[in-house]
């Protein structure tokens, strides 16, 4: 009988010094699963991560990974997952090439190199140049590349589309659903909201080393919060705003220009601008820490 879980975490404690990374992480992954970790910098992401591949060891608590325990199979759980960690150190002097090459050393030669040069030629990437010659996006892409290469069961990737553009963070977005659509489990990390939402089938929201929640993706839009500025052709009252659920407003200059603030979706206020003249719209989210501190303290935890 196979394990129900791909990943389970229960009550997972680590400290750095006086400093409480985790305060009893509890987390537990279906085979298969598209699983989002959600959370602020410094929330304890990485940590739980690298407690998961034995890179660092917990004061207490459990890990299993595919059935095994970490601290005691760390070869067998890193031979069946693919791992992206959020800084890809590598050996500068190296091709691309030649340091994917290394990877499927380590890994007994059991890469099929086509797939490897396909993953390249769909996230651009040029397998000539040296290590040291990539800019930081590059890199993310040759991290990337190793983390998928071998068709693992399971993959935990820490920001897998940080330093990319959007149209590439797209394309990973693709490889990731199609890695899926092959049964395998992918556990990911990110600070956004909306990246999370479009991809997960399941998110645990970790903050202060704690997880606060889990939630359906489809509510995650309830904790966005934008900075919206609006330049209208003609001035307009801004007090009309006032009334619209999870907007108001921060400042207007003459009635043309006024920069409101949106919590949840977008619906209300677009309704309310379709009645005047607008020139144009500068929207811009928030950080997930603002995020955090507008949605839980509205009290609108309660309405997951």
């Amino acid at each position: 009988m196979s394990d129900p879980y791909a990943i389970e975490i229960h009550d997972l404690h680590k400290s750095y010094g006086k400093v409480q990374a985790l305060r009893g992480v509890n987390i537990d992954v279906k085979p298969g699963e598209l699983f989002g970790f959600l959370g602020p910098n410094g929330a304890g992401k990485t940590t739980t991560i690298r407690c998961m591949l034995d890179m660092i060891r917990p004061d207490s608590g459990s890990i299993h990974i595919l059935g095994l325990d970490p601290q005691k199979n760390a070869p067998a759980v890193h031979n069946l997952v693919g791992y992206l960690p959020g800084e890809l150190n590598l050996e500068a002097n190296l091709k691309v090439k030649s340091a994917l090459r290394y990877f499927s050393e380590l890994r007994g030669n059991h890469v099929e190199w086509d797939f490897v040069q396909q993953l390249a030629q769909r996230l651009d990437l040029d397998l000539s140049v040296q290590i040291k010659n990539l800019s930081k996006g590059n890199k993310q892409k040759v991290g990337l590349v190793q983390a998928l290469m071998h068709e693992p069961q399971l993959l935990l990737m820490d920001e897998p589309t940080s330093g990319l553009d959007p149209l590439m963070q797209q394309e990973v977005y693709r490889l990731l659903r199609e890695a899926k659509a092959k049964g395998t489990t992918i556990f990911f990390s990110s600070h956004i909201i909306n990246e999370v939402e479009s991809l997960a089938d399941r998110v645990a929201i970790i903050s202060k080393g704690t997880v606060i929640e889990e939630a359906e993706p489809g509510k995650l839009i309830k904790m966005e919060v934008r900075r919206m500025q609006v330049r209208f052709k003609e001035p307009v009252d801004s007090p009309i705003f006032e009334h619209i659920e999870g907007v108001s407003v921060i400042s207007k200059n003459s009635g043309k220009v006024v920069t409101l603030r949106v919590e949840g979706d977008l619906d209300g206020i677009i309704k309310a601008l379709a009645q005047y003249p607008v020139v144009d719209i500068d929207l811009q989210r928030q950080s997930l820490e603002e995020a955090f501190l507008a949605y839980y303290q509205s009290g609108a935890k309660e309405e997951i």
